[in-house]
């Protein structure tokens, strides 16, 4: 009677192990990768890295989808923050962002291919990465220290930052790994590393690389974690005394932006010591031809430039860094000594999180043939600013009012912004914890107004996994 037994009791078994193996064997089958393509066209090297990867996705069990982002049809980031408050963990525009944004959440690795760009990604990179908040949660958390936005999903696909250049950049390089190292924490991915690339490298060689990347992520062994390269400020002797300035404003809002407000008030004061000041909207010029050639003449014309502008994701928005990449080439044929300086304001209340964008700001100086006059870095400024004139605030708005007061004396003299002027501009108005705070009760009143708080954590893009 005991061979029945054995025999049933053997194909019971079989048929678990069977299901088990299936099991393991579908989860390997169905690893997927997500490439996010940020090339231009015709981009010889970027073709390699692309190929080289694939292949080896693939040759390991991967299912690769790969998304050429310059054949998508994805709109600017308009930062009004209706992804988080009037169609939570959706932007509001139907267009391929939101394709895009459901395949990055369901995959287990997401990968950017992107040339390096003074140290950050492409223009066409940063289109879908801007998008990707609505990826995350309004709401705010604690994280290594400092205010993050909270997780929407369970869990988010592991990250590799991939980029090339032409030839070694030291500088560049640190940059462009702490700014994925930044994208990493905000992002939840629990594995993540970076690798660069060079048009001089074979394919053999780009084969290895690839290899050395997957393992680094498979075996979580690579950290991104790094330090910004030093600023290097014109010095005092070379100073030139600027006659005209020219104000860039990158905000989608324009002249009712947090940007608009600390970059008109700096031109204000610089006009008041007899400098000739223009202000453009980025926005509304980077479309129009002859806009764009009236924003190169002024340029051309000024002594020193200036560019304010909010935080995209560690960055600049996609349009300001589309403005930089153009400029850049058109000073290749147009150099002149004209001196750069940028202001940068965030919505986290620790204003440490504009130094990668500003350090790309930095980067694009020293490329471009600008000599670099400093930059003033603000935290929690669209709390406190939001657009008003800077001489009507009082009270916590002091600080700015002086940071910018200083910068303005100093520019005026042909002088970098002085760390004095920095240190007041980055003193935070507001505790961590109290910001984070407040700031919920925020984003549940604006959902309101919206009908929409009942789904403020709503996971649009749920993935069963």
């Amino acid at each position: 009677m005991a061979a029945p037994y054995i025999v049933s009791s053997w194909r019971v078994w079989n048929s678990s192990l069977s299901n088990h193996n299936q099991f393991i064997f579908k989860r390997i089958k169905t690893m997927k990768a997500i490439l996010l393509d940020g090339s231009n066209l015709n981009d010889k090297t970027g073709e390699r890295v692309r190929s080289a990867l694939t292949e080896t996705l693939q040759s390991k069990g991967w299912e690769v989808e790969l998304i050429v982002l310059r054949d998508k049809k994805i709109g600017h980031c308009a930062g009004d923050f209706f992804c988080w408050v009037r169609t939570p963990g959706m932007c509001n525009v139907n267009d391929d962002n939101r394709e895009i944004s459901s395949a990055i959440v369901n995959s287990d690795l997401m990968i950017y291919l992107t040339p390096v760009t003074f140290g950050g990604y492409s223009s066409e990179l940063k289109r879908i990465v801007d998008h990707q908040i609505q990826n995350i949660s309004p709401f705010f958390a604690k994280v290594e220290g400092e205010t993050h936005h909270q997780p929407r999903y369970t869990r988010y696909p592991d990250f590799l930052a991939i980029g090339w250049m032409d030839a070694p950049n030291p500088r560049a390089e640190a940059i462009f790994r702490h700014l994925a190292h930044r994208n990493a924490i905000n992002f939840y991915a629990l594995k993540s590393t970076y690798g660069l690339m060079f048009a001089s490298q074979s394919e053999a060689e780009l084969r290895t690389q690839a290899e050395s990347w997957l393992e680094s992520i498979k075996h979580g062994t690579n950290s991104l974690k790094s330090t910004l390269p030093e600023t290097s400020l014109i010095p005092i002797k070379s100073a030139i005394v600027p006659r005209r300035a020219v104000l860039l404003v990158g905000s989608p809002r324009t002249t009712k932006s947090t940007s608009n407000s600390l970059g008109s008030y700096l031109m204000d004061k610089l006009a008041e010591g007899d400098v000739e000041t223009e202000i453009i909207q980025v926005y509304t010029s980077l479309n129009s031809p002859e806009k764009m050639q009236l924003l190169f003449d002024k340029l051309d014309a000024a002594d020193l430039a200036v560019l304010a502008f909010p935080l995209y994701v560690d960055n600049l928005p996609a349009p300001v860094i589309k403005l930089l990449e153009r400029i850049a080439v058109h000073r290749a044929g147009h150099p002149t000594q004209t001196r750069f300086a940028a202001i940068a304001n965030c919505g986290f209340p620790e204003s440490a999180h504009n130094a990668t964008a500003l350090a790309i700001c930095e980067e694009f100086s020293r490329q471009s043939g600008f000599s670099w006059a400093g930059s003033l870095s603000l935290g929690a400024g669209e709390g406190l600013v939001h657009g008003a004139k800077i001489n009507e605030l009082k009270g916590p708005a002091s600080p700015i009012i002086n940071a910018l007061d200083l910068a303005a004396e100093a520019l005026a003299k042909g002088e970098a912004i002085p760390q004095a002027a920095q240190g007041l501009m980055a003193k935070p108005f507001i505790p961590g914890w109290m910001y984070r705070l407040v700031g919920a009760f925020g984003w549940n009143a604006q959902a309101k107004s919206w009908g929409a708080e009942k789904l403020l954590r709503r996971k649009t893009y749920s993935n069963p996994k």
